[in-house]
């Protein structure tokens, strides 16, 4: 009977005691390391995630900021010409030439705006010279800038069929004579040539 409570002592303590982990060696010509458990691998792999908003304030801020940023960077792309911002009548190379081509050059059409309303402004003076001239200048600016117009239309058609002869020239014309007319600082797309400078090629 002693001899029986000894074994099972001695056996209810082994089964007791936790069993040792053997230790781990790295195998010759491995990596010189063990490899990690899965859970760990994937806990490295975790990136931070960005901390949901905490109400209905808080994500309509950060939609603005979102927004507002968009903005900004559509502004910064169609200041560079960059095609993916740019409207769909501004893109491609045909339309990045007329515009270079009429950026490079002074147009009355730029200064119409401004001539227009010195001649309103001489025309309010009591001045009998003023006043006629107020009457007869609108009419030859307008021609003049018609003019202008048609040529910048025939001389950017003639580029272009020249530059890109695969691409449709279609609305270039009216496209170039329409920019020829607007202020050059206020043009969208921004002018990417100075005044006198040749369009690339």
């Amino acid at each position: 009977m002693f001899a029986a409570g000894r074994l099972i002592l001695v056996f209810g303590r082994r089964t007791q005691e936790a069993p040792e982990d053997p230790p781990q060696v790295a195998k010759p010509g491995g990596k010189g390391r063990p490899t990690p458990k899965r859970s760990e691998a994937q806990k490295k792999r975790l990136q931070p995630i960005t901390a949901p908003p905490a109400d209905r304030k808080e994500a309509y801020k950060r939609v603005r900021e979102r927004q507002a940023a968009e903005r900004v960077r559509m502004r910064e792309g169609m200041a560079r010409g960059d095609d993916k911002y740019l409207l769909k009548r501004d893109k491609g190379p045909v339309r990045r030439l007329a515009r270079d081509y009429v950026d490079s050059r002074r147009t009355i059409g730029s200064y119409l705006m401004y001539v227009l309303f010195a001649i309103v402004v001489l025309s309010l003076l009591p001045i009998p010279a003023a006043r006629l001239f107020g009457l007869f200048a609108p009419p030859v600016l307008l021609l003049a800038v018609f003019v202008e117009g048609f040529t910048l239309n025939l001389g950017v058609k003639k580029l272009a069929a020249r530059r890109f002869p695969d691409e449709s020239t279609r609305g270039i014309g009216m496209y170039a004579a329409l920019r020829a007319m607007q202020i050059r600082r206020l043009r969208q797309p921004a002018p990417q040539v100075k005044l006198g400078e040749r369009p690339a090629a």
